[in-house]
This record gives C-alpha cells, sequence and structure tokens, in this order.
C-alpha cells in the first residue's frame, strides 16, 4: 500500500485515514486507511489459469460511506 499511498498523496488526493501522507484533519472513526480492493485478477505462473478473488467491502467502510450518503447537497 506504500506506493499507492505516496502516489495519491503526490498528486494532492491522499488516502482518508493516513497519518504520514494524507490529512490529519479528518474526524471518521477509522483505524486503518480508506482503501480497498473489491476485485483481483491474475494468472499463476505454473499453469496460466486465472485465478478471480472478489471481497466485499468491509463494514466500517459500508458505514463511513453510509453516513456521508445520508448528506445531500
Amino acid at each position: 500500500t506504500h506506493q499507492i499511498r505516496v502516489h495519491m498523496a503526490w498528486v494532492g488526493h491522499p488516502l482518508v485515514g493516513d497519518k504520514v501522507y494524507g490529512r490529519r484533519r479528518h474526524t471518521l472513526p477509522l483505524k486503518h486507511h480508506f482503501l480497498h480492493a473489491a476485485a483481483l485478477q491474475f494468472a499463476l505462473p505454473a499453469s496460466g489459469e486465472v485465478v478471480q478473488l472478489e471481497a466485499p467491502l468491509p463494514a466500517d467502510l459500508q458505514s463511513v460511506i453510509d453516513k456521508l450518503e445520508a448528506f445531500t447537497l
């Protein structure tokens, strides 16, 4: 995750929850970075078989999204 954190901060979009490269003023109740890989796909080197993995959003991140969606502009 370090490269992602550095690159995102460099382009002006640090990860929420990043205490090193991010903004320290956020008040979201997170104990880790707001970063999630919903899906990964890769080929196994030995066989070439394609492996696909999916992971649901963790409950703590979904809770933050739910709270943000409650706000309207």
